[in-house]
């Protein structure tokens, strides 16, 4: 007996599949900000701790957390990832013969062993990734000059 199919096969693009604006840009916001929130998480950061780190303000984590991205560039959300300790490889390769696409793809993080000293660890971790922050900052505003 043959049945009727009622799905449709996916683009594994749910945003294109929705049919809403700018679906490659989409989609590669949510993995951005799914890694994101998967780095806070491994460091044990609260959502105020994390707002610190980034120089942003609690709420701006929490839409982070709840995928509501509208009010984040991906150079932010790059910017995000680069003071939580993370690469950045933009990748630029010849169109094939199907329409453009943006891909992002993520390198699997390694989970570190639990510390019996994880508050002052974490602690530390914060200062040290502010302190590096603050470097960076300086030397690209000074090649920006």
């Amino acid at each position: 007996m043959k049945k009727n199919k009622d799905y449709s096969v996916s683009s594994d693009n749910i945003f294109a599949d929705l049919g809403l604006s700018n679906p490659e840009e989409r989609l590669a916001k949510a993995e951005l900000a799914r890694q994101i929130n998967i780095l806070i998480k491994q460091q044990d950061l609260t959502q105020m701790e994390a707002a610190k780190l980034l120089q942003v303000d609690q709420p701006k984590i929490s839409a982070l957390n709840k995928g509501k991205l509208a009010g984040f560039s991906l150079e932010r959300l790059f910017n995000f990832l680069n003071i939580l300790g993370q690469n950045i490889i933009i990748k630029i390769t010849p169109k094939g013969r199907s329409t453009a696409t943006v891909s992002v793809s993520i390198q699997k993080l390694k989970t570190e062993p639990a510390s019996k000293s994880k508050g002052i660890e974490k602690a530390a971790n914060i200062k040290t990734m502010q302190a590096k922050n603050s470097k960076k900052r300086r030397t690209t505003s000074k090649i920006k000059t």
